[in-house]
C-alpha cells in the first residue's frame, strides 16, 4: 500500500467527514489488523502501525516483522476496507453526536423535510432532526419546506446514526429569541434571571440591567412593542410578561404578579411559602385564569404563592391556632408560634421537621413524634371532609345543571308546539275575498226587491210623472247659469226658488240612474210597482 495514498485518505476523511485524523488512523489500523486475523487465525499476536507522518505501515506477527508487501498479499484488501467503512462511519457518529450534545439548549434553524402524524422531520445542516408532536406548541401547525426555529433538547445515539430531538416547548426557546432579538441580552448589559412558561399560552420572564441608566423592561419590549412582537409571532401567539427582577422577596413576588395589585407579602421561611394579601377586587386577577397567573409567578420566584385577602387569612388563622390547640402536647403559646410560621393546616404540621418544632416548644423527640402523629391524623379526617363536600358540591351543581337542561328543553318543546299550532290555524282560515272581484249584478240580486222599491222609485212610475214645476225651475235656473258661465257674466247669490230647482234637478238625475240599472235586467214580478198591477 502506498504511503502516499494512505496519508491523502486520511486527509480526505478528515476534511469531508469533520473526523479527527488520529481517530481515522486508529480505524484503519483496527481494520488491517482485523483482517490479518482472519487470514492468520483470531488466536495470533499481530500488531499493525501506521507512521503519521510518513504513512509507513509497519507489522509484526508472533513478534515477527511483517514486510510491507508480504502485508499487501496476504492480508485481504475487501476485509480491511468493510471495517475501515465501519470504523469510519463509527468515528462519524461519534463526531456528530458530540457535535449536537454541546448544542443541547441552543437554538437551531432547519427545514421540514415531511410531516407525519404530527411529527415534522427537520433537515440540519449534518443530520435529519425530530420535532416530536409533544415538543411543539399547542394549536400550531407546520407544512413541508416551512423554515422552523427550535431548540436542541436531547442527542442519543441509534445504531450507526444519531438521533436529534428538537423541542418548542421548553423555556430555552424563550430566552433564545430575547438574546437573538434584543441586543443588549446579546451584549450582556440586561440579563434574564428567572424565566416560566405555559407553551402557548402565557410566558414570564424576568430581567435585570447592569447598568442603572438602560430600563431593561423597556428595552425587551422596545418602540411600540416592535421587539416583543417578533419574539410573539414566533411562539404563534404566545402572551408574554417582562418583569423586573429584585433580589428581595418582598419586591420580587409583586412584580411576579403583575397586572394585579399586591398589598402585602408575607413569607413563611420554614415552608417555603410566600402568602400574598390582595383586595377583593384583585384576588381574580392575581389568581388568573385557571391559577395561570400564581403558577407562573410561583416558577419564576421559586416559592409557593398562595393568594388571599386580609378576611380570609385572619379566618384561617383563627382555625389554626383552635385546631392546633385541640392537640395534646402543644400549648396556646406554641400554637401561636406555628401559625406565626406560617403552618395553617394540619397538613403543614405534619410535615414539619421535628428539630425545628423541638426547637420552637422544647419538646422532646417523643413528644413531637406523637404531635406529628395526630396532625396526620386529623389531615386524613379533614380531606375526607374535603373530599365529600366536593363530592357534594359536583352533586348539586350537576342537578342544577340537569334541571336548567330540563327546563330550556321544555321552553324549547313549548315554543316549537306554539309555533306549529300557530302555523295550523294560519292553514284552515280561507283567504280573504277582494271586494273588487264581486260583479254588480250580484250585489244588486243579493239585496231585496222590496226594500228598493221602498226605497227608490220604480223606472216605469218615474217615466210617466211629468216634471213638477220644482224640476222645471231647476232645470231653467240651471240653464241660464251655463249661459251666464259662457258669456262670462258674473254670478249671484241663487234664490230660494232657484236652489229648490237644483235639488229637484238632482232628485231627477238620480231617478234617471236607477232607471238605468233596472232596464239592464228583466223585471221580476217583485219589481212590478203597485200602480202597474
Amino acid at each position: 500500500m502506498d504511503p502516499n495514498e494512505v496519508l491523502r485518505l486520511v486527509d480526505t476523511i478528515h476534511r469531508d467527514k469533520n473526523i479527527d485524523k488520529e481517530v481515522v488512523f486508529d480505524g484503519i489500523e483496527a481494520a488491517l489488523v482485523s483482517a490479518a486475523k482472519k487470514h492468520f487465525g483470531e488466536e495470533e499476536e499481530i500488531e499493525i502501525t501506521i507512521d503519521r507522518d510518513s504513512g509507513t505501515i509497519t507489522g509484526t506477527h508472533d513478534g515477527e516483522p511483517l514486510a510491507p508487501e508480504q502485508i499487501a498479499e496476504r492480508i485481504g484488501a475487501q476485509m480491511a476496507k468493510q471495517v475501515m467503512i465501519q470504523k469510519i462511519r463509527e468515528a462519524e457518529r461519534d463526531t456528530l453526536f458530540d457535535e449536537y450534545e454541546e448544542q443541547i439548549g441552543q437554538l437551531v434553524t432547519g427545514v421540514i423535510n415531511r410531516y407525519e402524524g404530527g411529527t415534522g422531520y427537520v433537515a440540519l445542516p449534518n443530520t435529519e432532526a425530530i420535532l416530536p408532536r409533544g415538543e411543539q406548541i399547542p394549536g400550531e401547525t407546520h407544512h413541508v419546506n416551512e423554515r422552523v426555529r427550535a431548540t436542541v433538547y436531547e442527542v442519543k445515539k441509534s445504531g450507526s446514526r444519531v438521533r436529534v430531538i428538537l423541542s418548542r416547548t421548553k423555556p430555552q426557546l424563550v430566552q433564545r429569541l430575547f438574546e437573538q432579538e434584543i441586543p443588549e441580552i446579546g451584549e450582556g448589559v440586561i440579563e434574564i434571571r428567572a424565566i416560566s412558561r405555559e407553551p402557548g399560552y402565557r410566558a414570564k420572564i424576568a430581567v435585570w440591567s447592569s447598568d442603572q441608566r438602560i430600563d431593561c423592561v423597556g428595552a425587551c419590549v422596545g418602540v411600540r412593542g416592535n421587539r416583543i412582537k417578533n419574539i410573539v409571532d414566533e411562539l404563534a401567539g404566545e402572551r408574554i410578561d417582562i418583569v423586573r427582577y429584585s433580589d428581595e422577596m418582598q419586591s420580587f413576588i409583586p412584580n411576579a404578579l403583575l397586572p394585579a395589585e399586591v398589598d402585602e407579602v408575607i413569607l413563611c421561611q420554614m415552608l417555603g411559602r410566600a402568602i400574598v394579601l390582595v383586595r377583593e377586587d384583585q384576588l381574580s386577577l392575581a389568581i388568573g385564569r385557571r391559577g395561570q397567573n400564581v403558577r407562573l409567578a410561583s416558577k419564576l420566584c421559586g416559592w409557593d404563592i398562595e393568594i388571599m385577602t386580609r378576611e380570609e387569612l385572619d379566618e384561617q388563622i383563627e382555625q389554626a391556632v383552635t385546631g392546633f390547640a385541640s392537640i395534646e402536647g402543644l400549648t396556646d403559646d406554641v400554637a401561636e408560634r406555628l401559625v406565626g410560621e406560617g403552618f395553617l393546616s394540619y397538613d403543614d404540621l405534619s410535615i414539619i421537621e421535628p428539630e425545628d418544632l423541638m426547637e420552637m416548644g422544647g419538646l422532646t423527640e417523643e413528644e413531637v413524634g406523637k404531635i406529628v402523629k395526630q396532625a396526620e391524623v386529623k389531615a386524613e379526617e379533614a380531606e375526607r371532609r374535603a373530599s365529600e363536600q366536593r363530592r357534594l358540591q359536583r352533586e348539586q351543581d350537576r342537578l342544577e345543571a340537569e334541571k336548567e337542561a330540563k327546563a330550556q328543553k321544555e321552553a324549547k318543546a313549548q315554543k316549537e308546539a306554539e309555533e306549529q299550532a300557530a302555523a295550523e290555524s294560519t292553514e284552515e282560515q280561507p283567504p280573504a275575498e277582494s271586494t273588487e272581484e264581486q260583479p254588480p249584478a250580484e250585489s244588486t240580486e243579493e239585496q231585496p226587491p222590496a226594500e228598493s222599491t221602498e226605497e227608490q222609485p220604480s223606472a216605469e212610475s218615474t217615466e210617466e210623472q211629468p216634471p213638477t214645476g220644482q224640476e222645471t225651475a231647476g232645470m231653467g235656473a240651471e240653464e241660464a247659469a251655463m249661459d251666464e258661465a259662457n258669456t262670462g257674466g258674473t254670478e249671484e247669490p241663487a234664490s230660494e226658488g232657484e236652489r229648490a230647482g237644483e235639488v229637484g234637478h238632482a232628485t231627477e238625475e238620480a231617478s234617471d240612474a236607477v232607471v238605468e240599472s233596472t232596464e239592464e235586467r228583466e223585471p221580476s214580478a217583485s219589481d212590478i210597482s203597485p200602480a202597474e198591477s
